[in-house]
């Protein structure tokens, strides 16, 4: 995650600059998009927090949902294409928050944002800024996608 510096007398304090509230070691996923918002995914122990808006302000969605509810995509270890996500159900909307890169092709660019599915038809995909993106969904522990 981006971090910035505020100089306080003698002390310097780290504030996250793309976090709506998730401490940082609860952050899954967050990067800001190519139009400058924030998409975050955090770890709140029993429910999952997806988040989205401008950056520094009250999120224009949040969805709180059920750990249990929630499930995860995780790569194999097989093929070129490596590739996670996290998916979040809020009603007949599904929110997919995904992260993918061809390991065997350097000038393939990581492909990462959120895909909105409304009663399984795709209504909108939001891309992440390549060099603004923390990914902690490897291994996360949440319900295998069947």
């Amino acid at each position: 995650m981006k971090m910035s510096f505020k100089h306080i007398g003698l002390i310097l304090v780290a504030t996250p600059m793309l976090s709506f509230a998730c401490p940082p070691k609860n952050v899954i996923f967050s990067c800001e998009t190519v139009k400058g918002k924030v998409i975050e995914v955090c770890d709140n122990s029993s429910t999952i927090l997806y988040s989205f808006g401008k950056p520094n302000q009250k999120p224009e969605i949040t969805v709180n949902a059920k750990r249990n509810s929630v499930t995860t995509y995780q790569w194999s270890g097989v093929g070129s294409w490596m590739s996670y996500s996290v998916n979040i159900p809020n009603g007949k909307t599904n929110y997919n928050v995904f992260w993918g890169v061809d390991r065997n092709d350097e000038n393939h660019p990581v492909e990462a944002g959120v895909q909105v599915n409304i009663a399984g038809k795709t209504v909108a995909t939001v891309q992440c800024n390549k060099d603004k993106i923390t990914n902690n969904m490897e291994g996360v522990n949440l319900p295998l996608e069947q």
